[in-house]
């Protein structure tokens, strides 16, 4: 390629359809604005019948009527006049995959294959600006002052593309313009099995989405901060990747949901997969109740290690609580290995039955591995602070709060999200700050991700709206 990768044989295309989907819908108009290496341009431009009814919206939307294309010809009796503007050339449109799709499937629909290396102005624009958030045709005409005599009509839409490049050759750096070309050009491309434009949909905003296969079955869910971006890394990961692969092959639909801010995705995600379990989604997926330790006192002074469920605890018994587990056997697994860690008397601690000298001695004493606590060797006031150093790096953060609060988190558009938050729950996400009235406290079981969440984000809040409701 040569400076700026666009001295070569171009052709602008745009089409109006009946429809999104070109796998059931049909072309009603065709533009193309045909640019020679050597600057020489030529225009064609044609409707087309689409052998169906036009639906109202589409033509509120372009103006083309069934009576407009019930005498022109089909796309059978335009492709060869079509294919000769196309072939050889470098296909342009804004949101490529939409309109080259279209005309793959026109071609297909004739058992005829035709291809073409595309570029898409959508992704030029965001490489070329990638400070500017609007990159709609539309955006991207106001933001260079360029106009249309025939907006959302194909020979139209076909002369802005043909203006922006021309305006981009002029005003970019031929280095930086040829570096934005060549990365617009060799961009991730979508698996076969997802809709053309796809790629040009997809915001660049935070927020979560969910990839769905055959028979709408949901694969997985993610976040990020650009979903745009997280979405077709997944399809660039390396050739002999198992779980890309199998995920390119499989994903048939995405949709996805906006957040105010990263904490709203972390929440919304982490709500997500528990909630719809997605097959291929590997963290967050565990549920049930948590459970966590307790240190209780016991008749003879000292503290006694009781595994409880979170959700059974009053919000004043949360104030001493130690490390987060999916099960009752894994939080006694762990407290064993920290007994014998630390030399802490297992059966003190409640793990052996027995219960202090009154008990007998536990199996480690006899072993040389405890202290004494459960022959009075011990006393509970040096075993008790020797238990609780060994938690101290497992201790649970108290809520910082009396009660509920909201969290605050605002978009570049000025919306806000208002976060429900209670005892390190998240309750849910309301866009007036009156309607948290409604949010049910109770509907929520305690969720050690959302608690891990939580506290990093309240460590340091970044200048988020915290309000306390109660």
């Amino acid at each position: 390629m040569t400076a700026t990768g666009l001295d070569r044989d171009l052709v602008c295309v745009d089409l109006e359809t009946t429809g999104g989907n070109p796998a059931w819908h049909r072309i009603i108009e065709i533009g193309t604005v045909e640019i020679d290496r050597d600057g020489a341009v030529r225009e064609w431009s044609t409707l087309v019948n689409p052998g169906c009814r036009i639906p109202p919206t589409i033509a509120a939307f372009t103006g083309i009527t069934d009576e407009m294309v019930a005498g022109a010809p089909a796309f059978a009796e335009v492709r060869r006049e079509l294919k000769a503007r196309l072939d050889g050339r470098l296909f342009i449109a804004h949101n490529a995959r939409f309109d080259y799709g279209f005309v793959r499937s026109e071609f297909a629909r004739l058992e005829e294959r035709w291809s073409a290396k595309s570029l898409c102005t959508v992704r030029l624009s965001r490489r070329l600006f990638p400070g500017e958030r609007g990159h709609s045709l539309d955006a991207v005409m106001a933001r260079h002052g360029l106009s249309c005599g025939a907006r959302h009509r194909a020979l139209g839409d076909a002369r802005v593309l043909h203006d922006l490049l021309a305006l981009w050759r002029r005003e970019v750096e031929p280095a930086r313009l040829g570096a934005a070309l060549e990365a617009a050009l060799h961009e991730t491309p979508l698996p076969a099995g997802l809709p053309p434009g796809l790629a040009d949909e997809l915001p660049e905003g935070g927020g979560i989405y969910r990839m769905f296969g055959p028979d709408d079955a949901l694969l997985y869910v993610g976040k990020s901060r650009n979903i745009r971006s997280r979405v077709l890394e997944h399809f660039a990961g390396a050739p002999g990747s198992a779980a890309a692969h199998r995920l390119a092959s499989q994903v048939r639909r995405v949709s996805w949901l906006e957040t105010a801010g990263e904490l709203g995705a972390l929440l919304a995600e982490a709500r997500a997969v528990k909630l719809e379990q997605p097959l291929l989604n590997k963290r967050l997926r565990t549920g049930g109740p948590a459970f966590t330790v307790r240190l209780e006192p016991t008749a003879g002074g000292a503290a006694r290690a009781a595994v409880v469920e979170f959700d059974a605890l009053a919000p004043a018994e949360q104030q001493e609580l130690y490390g987060l587990y999916r099960d009752r056997r894994s939080a006694q697994r762990a407290l064993d290995e920290l007994a014998r860690a630390h030399g802490l008397c297992r059966r003190v601690l409640g793990l052996e039955r027995g219960a202090g000298a009154d008990g007998g001695t536990c199996f480690d004493f006899q072993l040389g591995r405890c202290r004494g606590a459960c022959a009075g060797r011990e006393p509970a006031g040096l075993h008790d602070p020797r238990v609780r150093l060994a938690l101290a790096a497992q201790r649970l953060k108290p809520w910082p709060y009396r009660g509920r609060i909201l969290v605050g988190e605002r978009d570049w558009r000025g919306e806000q999200d208002w976060h429900v938050l209670a005892g390190w729950r998240y309750l849910g996400t309301v866009r007036e700050r009156a309607d948290a009235d409604g949010v049910d406290p109770d509907a929520t079981a305690f969720d050690p991700d959302v608690y891990r969440i939580l506290k990093r984000f309240l460590a340091a809040p970044r200048a988020a709206d915290i309000v306390e409701l109660d």
